[in-house]
Parts: C-alpha cells; structure tokens; sequence
C-alpha cells in the first residue's frame, strides 16, 4: 500500500520531470516526505565543503567570493537564471570549469550527491524555495538577509532547518565580529541592561526615492541569457521589464522588502537576539510618507512594542528610514559610528556624514551609540564612556568570520551564529514592519498563537501571496 506521505513528494519529481532536463533523481527525494532524516556529512580534518552557489551577480558575487576566500570551500556548481548576463561574467571567468544551470531544480536534479551546502544570493522572494528544497536534500544553506519574503517562509525554514537537522546561516556578517562579542558581554555582565527604547535609522537613498507608479511596469523584450519565467519561482508572473531586475526588485513589496527587510538584519540583529526581543505585540506605522500600494514609502517611521520577558522590561523600537526622516538624537550623539565593512551599494547611498545609518539603546544608567555590521557600540556622552572605561569586561576575540562560520559549522567545528532559529524570529519582526508599510495601518499581534489579531487582511499577508501552481509544493518541503 503506498504511504500517502510520499506522494507530495513524487508529485514534486514529476512537475520537475517536465523540465526535460533530469538525469539523476538525488536518493533524497525518495526518502519518507516529512520524516526528520540525518545527512549530516562526516569530514575529514582538511576536507573542504562542496559548494554550490545560487545568485553568482551582484550581492550574489560577493557571497561566492567570500565563501571561496575562507580556504574551506570547493566551488561546484553555479546556478544563476541570468547565466552569461554581464553580471555574472567575473564569477564565471573565476571559476571556467564549474557547471552552470539557469534553474536550480536542475542542479540539485544533477548534481545533488555532489553537494554538501548551498549560498543564496538571490532576490528576496526566490530565497525561500531554493533554501527549502536544498534543505530537503540534507544540504547546508547560506542565505543573504533578509531569510526569506514573508513571514511564513521564514517559519517554515526554521522548521526544516531543524527537521532536516541541517545548519542555516543568514548572511548578515556583522553577527560573527566585534559588534556580536562585545554586545553580547556587555549584557551578560550587566553593562546594557534593562533597556526600555531603541531607536534604529537608515537615512541613506534608496532605489525607489522619488519614484511614482500607478501600476505594475509595461513589458519589454525579455534578454536571451535571463530565464524569466523561472527568476519569478513562486510570485505571480510579471511581464519583464528592466525595472525589476539588477537589484530594482527591492523597491517592489511584490518582491523585495525595503530598507528595513535590507538594513534591520545590519542594525538590530544582536540587540534582539542578546535583549531577547522576539516577536512584537504592537507595530504601528507612525509615519508613512509617499504611501503606495506596489512601493515601499518614501520615508518610514515604525514603532515596535515588545512585550517584557524574562525578567527584562518591555522595549519600545523605533524605526526611521528616508533620507529627510532623520530621528530625535540625544544632545551628546556627536558623529556617527564608522562601519568599515559595508559593501558599495548598487544605488543610492550610505555614505554621507549626516545619513550613515545606526541605532541609540537605552538602558538602566547608560545610553549607547552604534553603527551598522560589525561597528562597536560607544557609551555616550564622552565623560561617561571615560568614567565607565576601567570598568569595562574584555571582549572575546572572534573565532572566524561569518562565511568561515557557516563552512566551519558545516563540518561541524562550530555552530552558525546567525541560525535559522536566531535568524528567523528577526527577520519575522521585519516581516511585520512591511505588511504594516504596505496597509498603512497598525497592526495588534499575538507571538503566542503568531497571528494579527486586529485585522484579517493583514493576518493574511503573514503567509503571502499564495504560490504558482507548479510551485506549490515547495511548501511542503
């Protein structure tokens, strides 16, 4: 009698039958759908991961790069759905004699029992399915920040990377340096404690500044080296036009997740992980200039309310984006915190004095000023970081940086700092922040039962638009 739990599963093999493209059937697929499988790999001492790497342009680029710098990793396979587009060409003549596919259901199809783990350095709605299926293959993923597009995806890729007993690790670097180790002593020695108010800004120019749409984009020829269909994975098929590509994706709630889903894994990644933040009861949109329907705003102000927890008060966050929206800033501020590790931008700009980005934290007796990525935090004002200075715990050197980590943790010499588990509950809090841009309204939320309590249409973009057809079981993964 067939087990009705496989029959997801095959039904997923033969949608990818019709491909035309399948030689191999990697023995993972046909392993019982749904059961918790271990595929770790046990390596030897100067073993390097086999890996496979999805994205090779833009941001993509320089996630392979970096996983290749490390020493620790074999580059096996390229998988981009632009292959040959001017964008891909330095990782292509980097690496001449690695396989290439445009869809990467036929890599994994192919090549699959050649692979240990995976990098994702796609836009953000295409995260989601191939980290799960790579995950359902028992293979080790790193994916760029934000996790995923919705709130959904992010649970269910919490949950696989536990099935699958698998590491994950999102790619927001800051999380394995100075800022991660002095952050997280500093609260387990008491120097930030009882903090009641964050308030986190990014004011640098953004793609979608100054753009006005009525309407989705007019189509245009579509380039012979892309694979549109295929770019779309599980979002409703938009006619090409070059608006959406080359990074224009971020601008659009259909595929991207604005300044926030872009820069909130950068500014308050540690404070949520080390002040426990979790999931937010109240999201309010206090401020929402040039509001639409299709894109981001133009300026965000957003207030997060998070509940107290274990002994720590409730924090209130408040987030401010938009190059004019500048936030209230205690008198004794002075400069912003220098980050040196912040990639170029592909548009707009991060790199004027009065505009870098970074967040003030609010605790019992002491006030912080920090910076993006891996910057430290300053005591302020400066007599006090003076009087405080003796006074302070050394703060452990960091072990490797954040690609090493996720390699290192694949071999199981480390675990990943920025996991799923600790990855995903921040990405949520953004998830959150977006659907309240995108109703303009305020959102009332349960972290117990993780549904919006106060408005049905808004509980509905918790788990997104639903999936095209012959993408629908990627979420069953």
């Amino acid at each position: 009698m067939e087990n009705k739990k496989d029959i997801p599963r095959r039904r997923f093999i033969k949608n990818s039958l019709a491909l035309g493209a399948i030689t191999v059937v990697p023995p993972h697929f046909i392993s019982g759908y749904g059961e918790k499988v271990n595929t770790k790999k046990l390596f030897t001492p100067n073993e390097k991961v086999n890996l496979a790497c999805c994205g090779i342009g833009q941001r993509g680029k320089d996630i392979v790069k970096d996983l290749y710098n490390t020493g620790l990793a074999n580059i096996v396979a390229l998988c981009d759905v632009d292959m040959y587009g001017p964008q891909t060409e330095e990782i292509l003549k980097k690496f001449p004699d690695v396989p290439r596919f445009r869809d990467f259901r036929e890599m994994f199809d192919k090549m699959g029992n050649q692979i240990d783990a995976v990098s994702v350095g796609t836009p953000d709605f295409s995260h989601f399915p191939i980290t799960m299926l790579a995950m359902s293959l028992g293979k080790h993923v790193y994916v760029e920040k934000p996790m995923a597009h919705t709130f959904r995806e992010t649970e269910l890729m919490m949950e696989a990377e536990k099935k699958y007993n698998v590491w994950g690790q999102m790619g927001n670097q800051g999380h394995s340096s100075a800022n991660y180790y002095q952050f997280k002593t500093w609260v387990e020695t008491g120097i930030i404690k009882d903090v009641t108010k964050l308030t986190v800004f990014m004011n640098g120019r953004r793609r979608w500044h100054d753009m006005e749409v009525t309407d989705y984009l007019k189509g245009q020829p579509i380039p012979d080296t892309l694979d549109w269909d295929v770019w779309h994975t599980t979002r409703k098929y938009r006619d090409y036009n070059v608006g959406y590509v080359g990074g224009e994706w971020r601008s659009w709630y259909d595929f991207g997740n604005g300044a926030l889903g872009d820069w909130g894994a950068h500014l308050f990644d540690t404070a949520h992980e080390f002040l426990k933040l979790g999931l937010p009861t109240e999201i309010n949109p206090l401020m929402l200039d040039g509001w639409s329907p299709l894109i981001f705003p133009q300026a965000s102000t957003l207030l997060f309310r998070f509940p107290g927890r274990e002994g720590m008060p409730p924090v209130d966050m408040t987030w401010y984006d938009g190059v004019n929206n500048l936030p209230p800033l205690p008198d004794e501020f002075g400069n912003s915190v220098e980050a040196g590790d912040i990639p170029p931008p592909t548009a707009g700009s991060v790199s004027s004095k009065e505009n870098k980005p970074g967040k003030v934290i609010y605790g019992d007796g002491l006030t912080f000023k920090g910076g993006s990525h891996t910057s430290t935090l300053q005591i302020i004002p400066e007599g006090k970081a003076k009087e405080m200075e003796g006074k302070l715990p050394e703060i452990p050197e960091c072990s490797s940086n954040h690609y090493a980590n996720f390699l290192l943790a694949c071999k199981g010499k480390e675990e990943c700092r920025s996991s799923f588990a600790v990855a995903g509950p921040l990405t949520q809090v953004m998830m959150l922040g977006v659907i309240a841009q995108r109703l303009n309204t305020v959102l009332e939320f349960d972290p117990i039962t993780k549904q919006i309590t106060n408005n049905k249409v808004a509980n509905a973009y918790l788990d997104g638009p639903p999936p095209r057809k012959e993408w629908e079981e990627f979420y069953k993964l």
